[in-house]
Formats: C-alpha cells, structure tokens, sequence
C-alpha cells in the first residue's frame, strides 16, 4: 500500500481564510482531498477534522503543516500529539517553514526523527520560558502601576441623567430595549444587562 501525505489546516475562526495555506500544501503535493480543515482554537486538540486525520493516519504516513502553531498553540499538547504521531502511529510530521523539523528525513527516518524531537524540544522550552518571562513582566509592572497610585481597569461608566426614568419605562412596557438604549445613548447589550441587574437586586430585597 503506497504511503499517503496529508495536509492539516488550522484557522481560529470562520472569519479567518485559508488560502494561504491550501495554496503552499497543494504545491508541496497534497491532493485537495487528503486537506483537512479545522476552524478552531489552537488552544487544545478537541477538533473534528484533526481527529478525523488521526484515525486516518496509517505507519508511515506524513502530516504536512506550513507552520508549528497551525499544529496547535499549546507547547506541551503539541509535544503529546507529535509523541503519538510519529512514535505511536509511526507516521510522520513535515513543517514547511521549518526544515527541522521533518522526521521523514535520512535512512529508516531514525535521524530524523531524532532530530525533529530535539528541535521540538528546544522549541517548547522557549516558548514555555517566555510565556513565564511574560507573565513576571506583567505581574511586576501592575505591582509599580500600583505603587504610583494608577489605578488599572476599565473606569466606571456613570449612569445617564435618566437613567432611572427610562428604566422604569421599560419595567412598565411602555419602552422597547432598543429606543431605551437609544434615547440614553447607550448599547442595548449593556443596558438589557444593567436592568436584569437592577430587577435581581429588587426581587432580592
């Protein structure tokens, strides 16, 4: 049985194209129906299309990205799915805009392989690193915005003039959300929120 490539293709939302991608795996050789398409956080592996892939992935098969985080965005999840990839489906992984990290590469693939996982290896650990280095940076420079006395977040919208008028209009059905949010000059989203508020606290007392 010959062996089949793969193309995986990872967007976060509908609203995102995938041009880019289909175009650089249709040159590499992917048949346009050996592409499979998520549209969806990279943040876990929870994804129709890319499990769909996984049960289709046969010994010495290749998964085709154009770059690590189309893979995911989690280090740690990336290194468990390439870990049962390569060793556990003993398929393979080629990332385009990364030459490194392609263990089809060398006799029996054992240098490539090898290679690969180091170079993943690597990879997770800085970006793991940054991330903690990120998240110092943050932490240390909201405890020097406290110190000067800034105060962070958003600040507090203060109520139209009218507020409670026209509140009390729409509890007695003479005023639609929509003209209400209209005559204060507010979102309706953030007033329909404000009165739910309001009518819990009345019902509570």
């Amino acid at each position: 049985m010959d062996n089949k490539m793969y193309g995986y293709i990872r967007v976060s939302t509908k609203e995102q194209r995938t041009d880019r991608q289909c175009i650089a795996l249709r040159q590499y050789g992917i048949p346009e129906n050996n592409l499979f398409t998520d549209w969806q956080s990279g943040k876990d592996f929870n994804r129709p299309q890319y499990k769909k892939l996984l049960r289709k992935l046969k010994p010495s098969d290749c998964i085709v990205i154009t770059s690590l985080d189309r893979l995911g965005r989690n280090y740690i999840g990336i290194q468990e799915q390439w870990y049962i990839v390569t060793h556990k489906k003993k398929a393979n992984i080629i990332v385009l805009d990364m030459p490194l990290l392609n263990t089809c590469k060398t006799q029996n693939n054992l240098t490539g392989k090898f290679l690969a996982d180091i170079v993943l290896q690597i990879l997770c650990y800085v970006a793991e690193t940054e991330r903690h280095n990120i998240r110092k940076r943050q932490a240390e420079g909201i405890a020097a915005a406290k110190a000067k006395g800034i105060k962070l977040g958003r600040p507090k919208r203060t109520l139209p003039e009218n507020f409670c008028e026209v509140v009390t209009q729409i509890q007695e059905g003479k005023l639609s959300y929509r003209k209400a949010a209209s005559r204060l000059q507010v979102n309706s989203s953030w007033l329909y929120k404000k009165v739910k508020k309001i009518i819990l606290l009345e019902n509570y007392v």
